[in-house]
């Protein structure tokens, strides 16, 4: 039996899938979390499921949900891991404005039950569970004053997601202060992947580009293009956060490229890659601005790179160019379905 066992919430997401795939890769028993729904959304992890009455299986799904406590405590106390990730949330920013008390209960009071019902299993076995908090650049918000931001830089969110994860960030730091939880927090700055929701600008710009360079669409509405990220590949950065746990003395870090470009750089680079030009086909939407932005993000991950030894291998060019390929295989696809008569 593996002598490592991982829980993870939100595996069927863009980071749980990669996280997964790191952990099984590491010979972990590794368990995920998935809420009910009446259709399938676990295309990420298709790839790793397996039927559990093969033999040698060490990937697992069960039903909970981070609003439901007991069932995070029973799941706890039957899986018994030896490491946790919270990776569960509502993670759309602009969607947090219109569901902020969801938001809420999912970023917010969903990690601080996950926590006491990590430090309840503690007590009752005896023995340690390592716990990940998800914490993100949002949380940063409006602080044009210090760019980059690191580990010191005050929060100041501007978003009902960047302050739900505030909560649970400073909840976690007050878990391991309080109780000696091992439990640490990574500030990642945006991270991306071909695997990224079809919501999130930057695959909702590859999308869209693809689809116009076959035909298949002819206009991308965006909001604010002004606005400046640092961007880096999601596989990199699971890599931090299962570094993070393996330090005998848990912190905080902030898990960034350094470097920033603006959403309109992001286009052109899209769309470049297709031989067009993106002002051609991207158009503004007010719909799609914010009631309070965040117009500049960019991380120092000193702090990880010296503790951690944690360095980024992708670049913004290759991240782009990454996704502009995988989905215009995509749009292919879905271009040759058309024209068979698919609808």
């Amino acid at each position: 039996m593996p002598t490592n066992r991982a829980l993870i919430t939100g595996v069927t997401g863009q980071d749980g899938s990669y996280l997964a795939e790191l952990l099984l890769a590491r010979g972990y028993e590794v368990h995920g979390v998935i809420r009910r729904s009446s259709s399938f959304n676990t295309d990420r992890i298709d790839h790793l499921y397996r039927d559990p009455h093969e033999p040698g299986v060490r990937f697992f799904l069960h039903y909970a949900d981070l609003t439901d406590a007991a069932a995070l405590s029973r799941l706890l106390h039957r899986i018994q891991p030896t490491e946790v990730y919270n990776l569960g949330a509502q993670s759309h920013v602009r969607v947090s404005f219109d569901q902020p008390v969801f938001t809420a209960e999912i970023n917010a009071v969903g990690t601080l039950k996950l926590l006491e019902a990590i430090r309840d299993v503690q007590d009752r076995v005896g023995r340690p569970v390592r716990f990940y908090q998800a914490s993100s650049s949002e949380i940063f918000g409006g602080t044009p004053q210090e760019v980059p931001q690191r580990e010191t830089t005050p929060f100041r969110p501007r978003s009902p997601y960047g302050a739900a994860k505030l909560y649970a960030h400073w909840m976690t730091v007050n878990y391991r202060e309080a109780y000696g939880l091992h439990a640490s927090c990574g500030i990642l700055f945006n991270h991306e992947s071909e695997r990224r929701g079809e919501t999130f600008v930057t695959r909702k710009i590859t999308r869209a580009a693809t689809r116009i360079a076959v035909g298949l669409q002819h206009k991308l509405f965006l909001g604010n293009l002004e606005a400046r990220r640092d961007w880096g590949f999601a596989g990199d950065y699971v890599q931090a956060m299962w570094l993070m746990l393996q330090q005998e003395r848990p912190d905080d870090y902030v898990v960034a490229t350094g470097e920033s470009h603006s959403v309109r750089e992001f286009c052109d680079r899209a769309f470049s890659r297709l031989g067009l030009k993106y002002h051609d086909h991207v158009e503004h939407d007010p719909r799609y601005l914010r009631p309070t932005e965040v117009e500049h993000l960019m991380g120092d991950a000193t702090r990880a790179r010296t503790v951690l030894g944690w360095r980024p291998s992708v670049t913004f060019d290759e991240l782009v160019d990454r996704m502009v390929d995988a989905d215009l295989a995509l749009a292919r696809r879905e271009l040759t379905l058309q024209q068979a008569g698919h609808k």
